[in-house]
């Protein structure tokens, strides 16, 4: 099977960003792709200017791409600052400010999977305010997804990159997952399973696929070391991505590694042409 197998999304928030954010959908369809996935491209801003959406959204038209991933605001990443839902102040409330605006845009082209990443500890704020926060907001943000027929995502992250991050573990994500069905009554919160962040926090990922592959909603791929391409480092991810599809998994699988010192366009050679295209 291999990864002829997978239905693949690019994320054009770290491939392609040697071009200008509105020129990335045609490249990646340029490079055989039909399905691209985003972080939130506004780092400054939960609320941009209307004409900003809609200009994204007619570069992924005009591409004949699907956007079929997008993250709620979390900061700037990749960065120290990962995640606001759950600090206090100002991060929540741009959190919350932005929640609406990024289901409504999800609602215009089609997306169907919306990313919340957890915020970091704060120093001097008890960790369970906010955590308590953390599921107030990510109820918001279930209810704003189911709105527009989306799930919500929850990531671990990984504890080298990220230490400041409380979900860095295949585990502590997946119970917040369960904690936000609950609360919500909505079921429509997922993992997104990172196999390259699980494996840098050192989890065994053949164990993470067999105990969660039933609650996962999304997957994202980048070889380790190094977070490159498939092939770069030493993970098994083809056989890895057999072992999903074995255990039921059908979604889609996120690119979401660095192209190196070479063109984004350059780092496609391990996946043929005719396996680029989501079907």
């Amino acid at each position: 099977m291999g990864f002829a197998a997978q239905r693949f999304n690019v994320n054009l928030s770290i491939l392609f960003t040697e071009l200008p954010l509105l020129e990335r959908p045609a490249a990646a369809a340029a490079a055989g792709f039909t399905a691209v996935e985003l972080w939130w491209p506004w780092v400054d801003s939960p609320t941009p200017e209307q004409s900003e959406l809609d200009a994204l959204r007619r570069a992924l038209d005009d591409a004949g791409v699907q956007l079929t991933g997008l993250n709620f605001y979390a900061g700037r990443l990749p960065g120290p600052d990962r995640g606001a839902l759950s600090i206090p102040g100002e991060e929540s409330e741009r959190f919350r400010a932005n929640v609406d605006v990024v289901a409504d845009f999800a609602r215009s082209v089609g997306c169907t999977a919306l990313n919340a990443l957890y915020g970091n500890r704060v120093e001097g704020v008890d960790p369970a305010e906010q955590d308590a926060l953390a599921l107030e907001n990510l109820v918001l943000a279930a209810r704003a997804a189911d709105r527009v027929g989306a799930i919500l995502l929850v990531e671990a992250l990984n504890k080298v990159e990220s230490p400041l991050c409380p979900l860095v573990s295949a585990p502590a994500a997946v119970d917040v997952v369960d904690k936000v069905n609950r609360a919500s009554g909505l079921g429509n919160a997922r993992f997104l399973m990172d196999l390259y962040h699980l494996s840098m926090n050192g989890e065994d990922l053949p164990s993470v696929i067999e105990r969660y592959t039933d609650r996962t909603g999304h997957v994202q791929i980048a070889d380790n070391p190094g977070r490159g391409a498939p092939g770069t480092g030493s993970l098994p991810l083809a056989d890895l991505l057999d072992q999903l599809g074995e255990a039921g998994y059908e979604g889609r699988v996120g690119l979401e590694y660095k192209p190196g010192d070479r063109p984004s366009a350059e780092a496609f050679e391990w996946l043929p042409r005719e396996a680029r295209a989501a079907r």
